[in-house]
């Protein structure tokens, strides 16, 4: 059996073996040889510098005053789900398990992270309903990456701060404060998967552009480090897709969980993942 490997660039002349071994899965890999010539470098770069002042000022990078108010609904959200986890955990003298499920909360906020950020990876369209706005901008991510740091706070967390609002708020007010182990839970998970895109823009930040306090919580590995995502923008590209600690990377690649998954959907639906393809202009990063 044979596919195409998955986005590879191997130089600026992005020149590709005409056939390659891998040891990720059971079969040979093969790539299509590039006769590409060599670009006009000086060219080239005067059009990178053009394109990136442009994105600097870019009025899509900045919030309005729609995406504050999410941010602001998201963040009451969670307060109010952490409040009443300590009301409730007060009350009925419960804080060992409380803890111990914001923890777990956390580390599945990883987790859902990382499914997140494959599936809109590797499927679907701008096309796609709901979730096409979402596909277009991790594709242009791809293409400049650096551009999230640039992107605004509320502007950067404004689609994810809606969601969290819509889901969290009515078990807010479903379960009042009789659970603090479920309210602590959601409130930890649901503010990490909405400040999940914050981690991932520090992420992309270089140590002198970071605060202190972020770049110590980078390397105790409390936030996904700069050296483990920037792996996820090499080839090829279908690594360390968990975004919050990233505590869930490393497992998940040994253990090729995604690319487990890309093949049941292959298999069962005929579909294949964008990581099998040869890498496009949309995809090749231009920073």
């Amino acid at each position: 059996m044979s596919i195409f490997l998955p986005r590879h660039s191997f130089g600026l002349l992005n020149i590709r073996p005409s056939r390659i071994k891998s040891d990720r899965f059971p079969f040979t890999l093969s790539t299509r040889s590039s006769t590409a010539t060599t670009p006009n470098l000086s060219t080239d770069n005067a059009v990178r510098l053009d394109s990136a002042k442009t994105l600097k000022d870019d009025q899509s990078l900045r919030s309005t005053w729609s995406h504050r108010a999410w941010v602001a609904c998201g963040c009451t959200t969670v307060l109010i789900s952490l409040a009443e986890a300590v009301s409730g955990g007060a009350s009925s003298h419960v804080w060992v398990e409380p803890v111990l499920a914001g923890y777990i909360g956390y580390v599945m906020a990883d987790l859902g992270s990382g499914a997140y950020h494959w599936a809109i990876d590797n499927y679907g369209s701008t096309e796609t309903p709901i979730f096409g706005n979402q596909i277009e901008a991790f594709q242009g991510h791809h293409k400049w990456p650096r551009t999230i740091t640039r992107r605004e706070f509320a502007n950067n967390l404004q689609a994810l701060s809606r969601a969290v609002t819509f889901t969290v708020l009515p078990m807010d007010i479903m379960l009042y404060n009789d659970h603090p182990i479920l309210h602590v839970f959601v409130g930890v998970g649901s503010g990490c998967v909405m400040f999940s895109q914050q981690f991932h823009a520090w992420a992309h930040g270089t140590k002198s552009e970071l605060p202190p306090l972020v770049v110590a919580l980078q390397d105790a590995g409390i936030l996904i480090s700069r050296s483990q995502h920037g792996a996820h923008h090499r080839p090829p590209y279908n690594r360390n897709y968990c975004i919050v600690s990233g505590v869930w990377n490393e497992l998940l690649d040994e253990w090729y969980v995604f690319e487990a998954l890309e093949l049941v959907l292959f298999f069962k639906l005929g579909v294949k993942p964008r990581s099998w393809s040869e890498p496009n202009s949309e995809w090749t990063q231009q920073e």
